[in-house]
């Protein structure tokens, strides 16, 4: 079941104004530049910020996303009409040949059990023609970031047009490695409605990752740190094998 933030209609109108700053992107879009890429496949699009800021890069794009009300906020945006939404996830894609595929924020961490993930891999290298490369970025598990995680230093008051105040904060709910939930509160000022949102990411080292994707017919070009986040994340470059 997808989090409440992507599939409830109401917070998934919002999610754009709470999570305005994806300056997360730009290394992305640098990185689909790097390997010269004019088709991509989009996983877990959510409300396609990225989407079509490649479609406005000239890439032809096919983006997917389990969660309806993510999808139509996506649909609603300039060049939308010009990507390829798709409802469902890596597993249950048309077929596809792209050159470049990606799972941006914590879109890898999100498949919680071996299954889950291997097959989400597996889906991704079948879009891909032979050589394509796979994108993605984790959280650094021995950085701990969710001891960050905290209602003082997450709490934040937002104005959003057409929806007035909105308060919101993070709450760590439960660590029980490799898994960490947390719970996401907004609180709608105009008629006190209040709206929580739970998520459980999981934590994978660095060589397990490695090991999923060579399972999966990929080979480990490249482990970077994420530019804007130095020594919180690692982007994973993977290309397929023949």
């Amino acid at each position: 079941m997808a989090d409440a933030i992507f599939e409830e209609r109401r917070l998934a109108d919002i999610y754009d104004a709470v999570d305005s700053n994806r300056s997360d992107l730009d290394a992305y879009l640098a990185l689909v530049d790097e390997f010269g890429a004019r088709s991509v496949l989009d996983i877990g699009c959510g409300t396609g910020t990225f989407a079509c800021l490649l479609v406005k890069g000239g890439a032809e794009v096919t983006a997917v996303d389990p969660t309806v009300a993510s999808l139509d906020v996506a649909r609603r945006k300039p060049l939308a009409e010009q990507v390829r939404w798709v409802a469902g996830d890596a597993t249950t894609l048309p077929p596809l040949q792209v050159e470049l595929s990606t799972m941006t924020g914590n879109v890898a961490q999100v498949f919680l059990t071996g299954e889950e993930w291997d097959a989400t891999l597996r889906g991704a290298r079948a879009g891909l023609r032979a050589s394509g490369v796979l994108l993605f970025e984790v959280r650094d598990t021995a950085r701990e970031g969710w001891l960050e995680w905290d209602p003082e230093q997450s709490y934040r008051r937002l104005t959003i047009p057409g929806v007035g105040a909105v308060e919101t904060w993070v709450e760590l709910t439960n660590v029980s490695s490799p898994f960490v939930s947390f719970r996401i509160t907004f609180v709608f000022k105009t008629d006190g409605a209040v709206m929580t949102s739970y998520s459980t990411l999981r934590f994978r080292s660095r060589a397990e990752i490695s090991d999923s994707l060579q399972a999966a017919g990929f080979v480990v070009e490249d482990v970077r740190e994420a530019p804007d986040r130095p020594g919180r994340e690692f982007v994973f470059i993977a290309r397929r094998t023949s």
